[in-house]
């Protein structure tokens, strides 16, 4: 099987190109790089599925060809194009809610999880030791079992 290299190197380029886009912290350009890694992805079954050849139709020939061509490839790539195209419709409307709500684009840090970076940083190596007081069989106002004295 022959391979060609211009069509890896576009692969490889889309890929690449894709991935820096979604390290973005903007939404539209996480769009762009979800987009060019779905072409590359594309691009990437077409590359494997082979040389081209016949159609896939019984006694249909096509400029001499011997082999049939792979309609695999053909499906999946179609496959992959509607849910390229979902994701695309998806991340957009999420764009377009968050332009809405904040007037910006750009996905900023959560205040929550910050918190916990900081908090998970200043905690002592050794977790704080249960309260025993608690820590019992007897029904308290915590269980909600019914027919105990504890329950509500």
């Amino acid at each position: 099987m022959t391979t060609f290299v211009v069509p890896l190197v576009l692969i490889g380029g889309l890929t690449s190109a894709g991935v820096y886009l979604l390290l973005e912290r903007t939404l539209t350009r996480m769009l762009l790089g979800l987009l060019l890694i779905g072409n590359a992805v594309n691009l990437l079954i077409l590359t494997a599925g082979g040389p081209a050849g016949n159609p896939p139709v019984r006694g249909r020939t096509s400029a001499g060809e011997t082999a049939t061509s792979d309609p695999l490839a053909q499906g999946m790539i179609l496959t992959a194009i509607v849910i390229t195209m979902g994701v695309a419709a998806f991340v957009l409307a999420l764009t377009y809610r968050s332009y809405r709500l904040n007037s910006d684009e750009d996905v900023d840090d959560d205040v929550e999880d910050t918190r916990v970076k900081t908090e998970s940083t200043t905690l002592d190596e050794d977790p704080p030791a249960p309260d025993m007081r608690r820590d019992t069989d007897e029904p308290d106002e915590l269980d909600a079992l019914p027919g105990h004295e504890g329950s509500r």
